[in-house]
């Protein structure tokens, strides 16, 4: 398996997700593409960030996501380092993913593009 990267960051906007949107196009003149009428997203930065607007997908906190080249080998490479799995692997417009919960409590994402 190859290293991973963490190049995704995925933000909760449940309650306010026009005005979150709005925030960031104001403050830092981010575009936004929509991929639903609930997730937008900034691409294109070393670091691109995802607005999940869905409240019943969206985390209490952000979710860093990494990208890996094999999501199976990832899968395993978790599981056995001790990883607690919350989402099996599925598949989202661009990509198929996985959830899962470190030691210490985090909950991470790990992705492949389609």
């Amino acid at each position: 398996m190859s290293k991973g990267k963490i190049d995704y960051v995925e933000l909760p906007s449940a309650s306010a997700h026009e005005l979150t949107r709005a925030f960031y196009s104001k403050a830092f003149d981010w575009t936004f593409a929509d991929y639903g009428p609930d997730y937008s997203a900034h691409e294109g930065d070393a670091v691109s960030v995802g607005l999940q607007g869905d409240r019943e997908e969206a985390l209490s906190a952000p979710l860093p996501v990494i990208r890996v080249d094999d999501i199976e080998a990832a899968f395993d490479a978790v599981v056995k380092a001790g990883g607690h799995i919350a989402k099996p692997i599925f598949a989202f417009p661009g990509g198929r993913r996985f959830h899962f919960i470190d030691p210490g409590g985090n909950e991470l994402a790990v992705w492949v593009t389609a």
